[in-house]
């Protein structure tokens, strides 16, 4: 386990399903190395077709908009370059992996980044949140933020942001002085009764290595 930088990222979209036709209208995407975000990707695109009014609304995203910006395929293209090898980091990942994917496909790409989940690992870490929605968990974790929420890049800031927030909270508790992707994968996976646990023995094998490393010196 060793990966620190990670890329968290969030779509805004026509729908709720590529399968059903919907395509992406906005990326947005930020950098994160040694737990701050140094850098972002922000884009409009173009998906071919006329959004709903109901997307305009929710997301404030209008045909206006994304008739001016380029098409999804060559988004993408720059998306990729972006995200390179990098982990990759969502809130309800399942919704934007289904959209990365597909919009991978139509430019004939297969990703191979291992993806984590806040919204997952967000349930283990803050299980007495009222809920798990990202809204409500800027407000738990006093994520500072200018109320925008549906645009990509917000998103995709506040949830890189509550990932910070997650890696701190366990550093705190579980006295733990790294904390890698990998870790954070097993975190989501791991029943919510045995988190305590699981993270208990992580602490362990951790000051194991570090009086290890002491002695070996």
């Amino acid at each position: 386990m060793g990966n620190f930088s990670v890329i968290v990222f969030d779509f805004e979209t026509t729908g709720l399903s590529p399968d059903h036709g919907d395509r992406a209208i906005e990326i947005g995407a930020v950098l994160i190395k040694n737990n701050e975000i140094v850098n972002s990707f922000q884009e409009l695109m173009n998906p071919g077709f006329r959004i709903s009014s109901f997307i305009e609304s929710y997301t404030g995203i209008s045909n206006s908009m994304v008739e001016a910006a380029a098409p999804c395929e060559e988004v993408m293209e720059q998306f990729a370059g972006f995200v390179g090898d990098y982990p990759l980091v969502a809130h309800n990942a399942s919704f934007d992996t289904r959209f990365l994917d597909s919009e991978f496909h139509f430019i004939g790409r297969t990703r191979s980044n291992p993806i984590a989940c806040t919204m997952l690992a967000s349930r283990r870490i803050f299980p007495h949140a009222f809920n798990h929605k990202l809204g409500t968990l800027v407000d738990y974790c006093d994520i500072e933020n200018d109320g925008t929420f549906h645009r990509a890049l917000a998103d995709a800031e506040m949830t890189g942001h509550l990932w910070i927030s997650m890696i701190n909270e366990i550093k705190r508790n579980y006295g733990l002085e790294k904390v890698p992707f990998e870790l954070m994968q097993k975190i989501a996976k791991t029943r919510k009764a045995n988190v305590f646990a699981f993270l208990e023995k992580e602490r362990r094998k951790s000051s194991g290595r570090f009086n290890l490393y002491r002695k070996r010196r």
